[in-house]
């Protein structure tokens, strides 16, 4: 079944290093829901120009902190300066003072301009985007801050990277020693009561057969539950992905030392590769994205492949 979308409401699939972005105009305003990452933000912009029609832009949320949905606030910023940022509160003082370590930019070897905020996202409250009502949900487990949206006449759900068609987003907090799988399966639970007929996920197409993607999540969480060094390789392998996704093309030397010197890639490198040296679970890692379609190797450089 085709997803139907609330009048006002505008995805812009963006695909794997930008998150989605969701523009919501109406006579209450205009407001945007996460901005991608940093190198893809002159598209943000256009594609929000292009949409907006010479109305500003009045607010920007974030459904969490991680480097590919707030990567473009502060060219957002910068185009329109009139315009509010409001976050989830978790990271607010972190970004008060720019923290870049405690924000996780520095750990995953990611970008992240410096942008300032207005105000917090406070979860359990409700707020209006455009001509809609919406409310804030906490959703801790890929992010400990992270919330999501739903506006309850349409039964549209924002669910950032708590839920995917097909999964969710790194566990994140796992990879700091951090227990955070229940907090997964909590965020699914609240997410199967709020029953959404159409789901805005932070990567990927809109689509309404939510029941089939939490029971998807669930088989792929216990999983990672009754596996954790499966979630540490996923993990691993997404960063080394995202790296290639910015990158396009990198020597195989320089990846590693980029893994080198990646906090997240290196704990999660001791905690799966014991035995091996970093240069070669960083060669394994590779040689694994290449054989899954991923990736290409050609004369000692790393080519991203979709």
């Amino acid at each position: 079944m085709a997803h139907v979308l609330p009048a006002g409401v505008t995805v812009f699939e963006r695909g794997w290093l930008s998150s989605n972005n969701i523009l919501i105009q109406g006579e209450g305003g205009t407001a945007l829901i996460d901005s991608g990452y940093c190198t893809h933000a002159e598209q943000t912009l256009a594609l929000v120009d292009s949409a907006l029609q010479s109305r500003p832009l009045d607010l920007l949320l974030n459904t969490h902190l991680h480097s590919d949905h707030c990567g473009g606030n502060a060219a957002l910023q910068a185009r329109y300066p009139a315009m509010e940022t409001h976050i989830p509160p978790g990271h607010a003082d972190f970004v008060r003072v720019w923290d870049a370590h405690a924000l996780s930019y520095t750990p995953t070897g990611q970008q992240c301009p410096r942008f300032h905020l207005n105000a917090t996202l406070q979860p359990g409250t409700d707020m209006r985007l455009g001509d809609l009502h919406w409310q804030v949900h906490a959703a801790p487990g890929h992010d400990p801050h992270s919330v999501i949206l739903f506006e309850p006449q349409s039964r549209t759900l924002v669910s950032a990277d708590a839920l995917w068609e097909k999964g969710f987003g790194v566990v994140f907090p796992e990879l700091d020693g951090d227990d955070a799988f229940d907090e997964v399966a909590a965020t699914l639970a609240v997410i199967e009561r709020l029953n959404p007929a159409t789901v805005i996920p932070g990567h990927g197409a809109p689509f309404t057969d939510a029941p089939q993607a939490i029971a998807y999540a669930r088989q792929r969480l216990n999983g990672f539950v009754q596996n954790p060094a499966k979630h540490l390789q996923y993990a691993a392998k997404v960063l080394l992905k995202f790296k290639l996704l910015e990158a396009r093309h990198v020597p195989l030397p320089a990846l590693i030392a980029w893994a080198r010197n990646t906090s997240y890639f290196n704990h999660t490198f001791q905690s799966h590769f014991a035995g091996a040296t970093l240069e070669e679970a960083t060669q394994q890692l590779v040689h694994d994205l290449v054989r899954s379609g991923a990736a290409t190797l050609q004369d000692g450089v790393v080519y991203n492949l979709g």
